[in-house]
């Protein structure tokens, strides 16, 4: 499977306990179908891609804290489950559920390309990352001033393409410059509450 066609999932943080059990970032809004007993994982080193790695089993899992434990099959002491720190955990982007329409896997908007309405249209940047929860998304777009936060609402996103990775927003007035750059810094004013 070519690394285009997996999607990080989770990252192994560390070892838990003696028994080969480690604990896991989940990087994914659906945790509980993603570990669970015999699903599989294909690991990767950090700074890698998944090309060339391993699949592993999960053969038990419990949640602490919002956080999956996972026993993988063959990880059965402390010392293995330590060669398993850091490591990236993927899953085919095939198997990701269908999502409801105006809905969008993060991994499908970064990468893409935005745009304003036009005429004439221009080009503010790329999206880097997607910040934010489900409802409260925000798209962090690296443009040639910096970073360019813009909300990722209906009314400012016009069109979301993620097979063409291009979007294309009418941002309302100031949203494109809140961050670039100003001319001049500005003084912080003391008062009651501020800074001291």
């Amino acid at each position: 499977m070519a690394p285009d066609d997996l999607v990080l999932v989770g990252r192994v943080e560390r070892p838990h306990g003696l028994r080969g059990e480690v604990v896991v970032h989940p990087l994914t809004d659906f945790g509980d179908e993603r570990f669970v007993p015999d699903a599989t994982l294909t690991t990767a080193r950090p700074g890698r891609t998944p090309d060339g790695t391993t699949v592993l089993r999960i053969e038990a899992v419990r949640w602490h804290k919002d956080r999956p434990l996972v026993l993988f099959e063959g990880v059965e002491t402390v010392e293995d489950a330590e060669a398993l720190r850091g490591q990236g955990l993927w899953i085919a982007a095939s198997s990701r559920p269908a999502l409801e329409p105006g809905r969008f896997y993060e991994t499908d908007l970064v990468g893409c390309q935005v745009e304003t309405v036009g005429p004439p249209a221009t080009t503010v940047g790329t999206v880097q990352r997607v910040d934010g929860t489900a409802g409260n998304s925000i798209l962090v777009i690296e443009a040639p001033h910096g970073e360019v936060l813009v909300p990722l609402a209906d009314e400012i996103c016009r069109v979301i393409d993620p097979a063409a990775r291009r979007i294309v927003i009418d941002p309302p007035a100031g949203l494109l410059e809140l961050n670039a750059p100003a001319a001049t810094p500005r003084a912080a004013k003391r008062g009651k509450g501020g800074p001291t």
